[in-house]
């Protein structure tokens, strides 16, 4: 990987790694936290989009300030508000009344310092060559999702050791380590003379509100058609996602004990796609191609969902084999196309994301790469509002609907994205 300085961006998968761990420590216990306090799937969608309203705002906020005045205080004052949210969650339960609130407020202060993910991928974005970003950003994908798999287990381990206080509070701990490793050793990846411009004409830069109009004016344009691209398949993948512990209780039989498996497993898969099989991936596809390849796994996975069910009577259905399984085993038939769907939805993510994120990276100047990419987190933000609340509604409504609606919509980015190639100019050799 042609890198500007490879322990940069080697560093920034360590903290990013480190960051995910904690959020996955309390994220997958969200829904039975809810639930627990009496609420379905609308409330859970509410929960979930708490914490995209205050990304929403904050994120090109971020991008403005990063840069101005460098990723790295940037990256630092949004670890501290996580830290600070994982120990308002460490109570929420023991707040009575007002639990329900305290959940909502910790998903608030989360998603405040959650919006410097646009600083992150500008980050990787300074310290990497044009034709290596979206390799980088799988790298950095890959470290974020060894934190998915890593984090639910010790979320169930310390809730067992510790109680309800134990998940947030060790995931705070984590956070102000990683503060102070990020202070330590992460360096600031743009040259400060030039932020030092950059805060000089910020009056005179694009203004944040004429590149979100300009997004939405001039949606034909390839900046516009990634934004959206990436805003419309996110949320649409976001939405599901927030139902999917719902969706695996109500159909299998999940509870907060063994919902940390599913998020392990899905994990994995994506920490193996993105530091295994991304890289080759993207040269022999490039990263156009590859995001409509990704997009139609996540498709598929999302909408196979909506129609895998557990067998009624197992014991008949091993009769009707002449007993060549016992009904225990055909029990778990079922989930053998469960975990297959479920594994789609890993790779289509490897796929798409990274690759449109470095697509936009590459079709806009560096000047303003900081906000185009906060821009891009707003819009992604915008759906992430929206699409949780309309698919907890549906699932409250008909336990299938999310899905296939969602698989439509990942499957109409498809669409979006052709001829995405011709906007990308190869390097030189």
């Amino acid at each position: 990987m042609k890198l500007r300085d490879s322990s940069k961006l080697w560093i920034l998968m360590i903290t990013a790694f480190i960051d995910m761990v904690g959020m996955l420590m309390v994220l997958p216990l969200l829904p039975f936290y809810a639930k627990e306090l009496g609420q379905g799937g609308t409330v859970v969608g509410l929960l979930v989009s708490s914490f995209a309203v205050a990304q929403l705002i904050t994120s090109p906020l971020w991008g403005r300030f990063s840069d101005s005045h460098g990723r790295r205080p940037a990256l630092i004052v949004g670890l501290s508000a996580a830290a600070i949210a994982y120990v308002i969650f460490a109570f929420a339960l023991e707040m009575g009344p007002l639990a329900l609130g305290m959940l909502f407020l910790s998903r608030l202060v989360q998603g405040a310092g959650g919006g410097t993910v646009s600083v992150i991928q500008a980050y990787v974005a300074d310290s990497t060559e044009p034709e290596e970003r979206a390799k980088a950003l799988g790298w950095l994908s890959a470290a974020t999702n060894a934190g998915v798999a890593i984090g639910p287990v010790l979320g169930s381990l310390t809730a067992a050791a510790w109680g309800p206080r134990g998940p947030g509070l060790f995931a705070a701990a984590l956070c102000i380590g990683n503060i102070a490793f990020a202070a330590r050793y992460l360096r600031e990846s743009r040259d400060m003379g030039e932020a030092a411009e950059a805060q000089a004409r910020t009056n005179e830069g694009t203004p944040l509100r004429d590149a979100v109009v300009r997004v939405v004016t001039h949606s034909g344009q390839p900046a516009s058609r990634l934004i959206w691209i990436y805003a419309i398949a996110l949320g649409a993948f976001q939405g599901v996602t927030s139902m999917l512990a719902l969706y695996l209780s109500a159909r299998f039989h999940v509870t907060a004990k063994t919902i940390g498996f599913f998020f392990s497993y899905t994990g994995v898969i994506s920490v193996l796609t993105r530091s295994l099989v991304l890289g080759r991936m993207v040269d022999r596809f490039g990263e156009a191609r590859l995001t409509r390849i990704g997009s139609t796994l996540l498709a598929i996975g999302i909408a196979s969902m909506a129609f895998i069910k557990p067998l009624s009577d197992p014991a008949r259905v091993a009769a009707m084999l002449g007993g060549l399984l016992p009904a225990s085993a055909v029990a778990l038939l079922p989930y053998l196309p469960l975990a297959l769907a479920v594994a789609l939805l890993p790779l289509g993510t490897a796929f798409t994301f990274p690759c449109v994120t470095a697509l936009l990276s590459r079709v806009i100047s560096s000047k303003e790469r900081g906000l185009y990419m906060g821009v891009q987190q707003t819009f992604g933000g915008m759906a992430r509002v929206l699409f949780p609340i309309v698919f907890g509604t549906l699932f409250d409504w008909h336990l299938e609907l999310p899905f296939l609606l969602s698989a439509s919509l990942v499957a109409f980015t498809i669409y979006l994205g052709l001829g995405m190639e011709s906007y990308v100019k190869p390097s030189p050799a």
